[in-house]
């Protein structure tokens, strides 16, 4: 692991993921697009989140959308090609009525033949068995960092309520979307950690943020990325995990700057358009990006583009 973390060559690396990339997913880029059904007010205190109501940051806050309004973004990103949507709620856990809903709103997506996922935090396996028989493609929630480093990041939750979340999605029979953010102080060994824990977990897709620093959050000043230390975690995920969706999320903007289109030689997803607190690329732009690449994907291109 070290290696690939402390290379001073990215080519080496950068070829050896592209090729192990195209083995176990050929031209193909899977994208998603998410929503951010409830905004703000949570009661945890993880250090990057804007949304905690223990920081200053300026976000919006709102509670859960209704039905009408889940079901007309969805289908909006839909329109514009993307193969997954989910449905993000701020917050430790759902109420009961918002999980209702939630499903209400699933149940008529998945109606369509469309794929749905949900990122609700930290739920019951009866909730999530709720969840799966309303259709739910694919439940999320994300382990932020290692075991060893979560002290750090958060006091509130702790990482093994969140691995257990993650492990009931599994045993209700959900394909589990698990993964962290990159660019919080953490070092190498515990990148590796994250990285052993998700391929023991054996879960599916795996999303990859790295730090947008926002103004109000402790890491408002934190600079610990560059272009080229983004791209070797890229690679260290898909050479320890090479069959399993590598998903380039929120802070790709920020971070890899013009480095981004060489982030789709080692991963094979992307998510696109806007994030929970920060604003995405045009869905175009990445439609161009794929397309220039060599490799497909089902995004609508704008005229020309």
């Amino acid at each position: 692991m070290k290696e690939i973390l402390g290379s001073s060559d990215i080519l080496p690396v950068l070829f050896r993921a592209a090729r192990l990339r195209e083995s176990f997913f050929g031209k193909r880029v899977e994208t998603c697009s998410i929503l951010n059904a409830k905004s703000g007010r949570c009661p945890s205190d993880c250090t990057f989140c804007a949304q905690s109501s223990r920081y200053r940051a300026d976000v919006r806050e709102y509670p859960l959308l209704e039905k009408e309004k889940l079901i007309e973004k969805a289908l909006e990103a839909f329109e514009l090609g993307v193969d997954r949507f989910s449905f993000v709620t701020s917050g430790i856990s759902p109420t009961p009525e918002e999980i209702r809903r939630i499903g209400e709103a699933v149940e008529e997506l998945s109606s369509m033949g469309k794929r749905v996922c949900a990122s609700l935090g930290q739920i019951s396996k009866d909730a999530l068995k709720f969840l799966k028989s309303c259709g739910l493609s694919r439940y999320h929630h994300n382990l932020e960092t290692s075991r060893e480093f979560y002290e750090k990041v958060s006091t509130v939750q702790r990482w093994e309520d969140r691995l257990r979340t993650v492990m009931d999605a599994k045993e209700v029979g959900f394909s589990v979307c698990c993964g962290g953010i990159f660019g919080l102080g953490e070092s190498d060994d515990d990148i590796a950690s994250l990285i052993d824990t998700l391929r023991k977990a054996d879960v599916d897709s795996v999303p990859v943020n790295f730090l947008h620093p926002i103004r109000g959050t402790p890491l408002e000043g934190a600079n610990y990325l560059t272009p080229l230390r983004c791209l070797r975690i890229l690679c260290a995920l898909r050479i320890y995990l090479p069959s399993k969706e590598i998903r380039v999320c929120g802070g790709r903007e920020f971070n890899l700057r013009e480095l981004q289109p060489l982030s789709l030689l080692a991963a094979d997803s992307l998510m696109v358009g806007n994030y929970l607190t920060t604003k995405g690329r045009k869905i175009s732009d990445d439609a161009r990006m794929i397309s220039d690449l060599g490799f497909e994907s089902g995004l609508v291109r704008s005229p020309g583009g």
